[in-house]
């Protein structure tokens, strides 16, 4: 007798644990909207790194003694003239040490 109506009641449970689906039209926001959120999201993290990678940058000096961000700073300068390519030092440079 309780099979009877055991087989009903557990296809009327699972029917009522299924989640509904909505109509067609998502009640969402625009694609465009959402396109220009993401841009803008991701403008504003790419700022947010610039940021803390400055301030990690001056951090870093700050902890160094005078002698070595003396010597940053001029290795830096001297990256900068050379360019990307490999550094080679000038024949002075290289002859007597000036």
């Amino acid at each position: 007798m309780i099979r009877k109506w055991l087989a009903p009641v557990l296809v009327l449970v699972a029917l009522l644990c299924v989640p509904v689906q909505l109509a067609a039209q998502d009640a969402g926001i625009p694609r465009k909207k959402q396109e220009k959120l993401l841009e803008k999201k991701a403008k504003d993290d790419k700022e947010q790194q610039a940021k803390k990678e400055k301030e990690d940058r001056k951090r870093h000096l700050s902890i160094q003694d005078k002698a070595t961000r003396k010597r940053i700073k001029h290795n830096t300068k001297r990256a900068d003239r050379g360019g990307s390519d490999r550094h080679r030092d000038g024949f002075f440079q290289r002859t007597f040490g000036l």
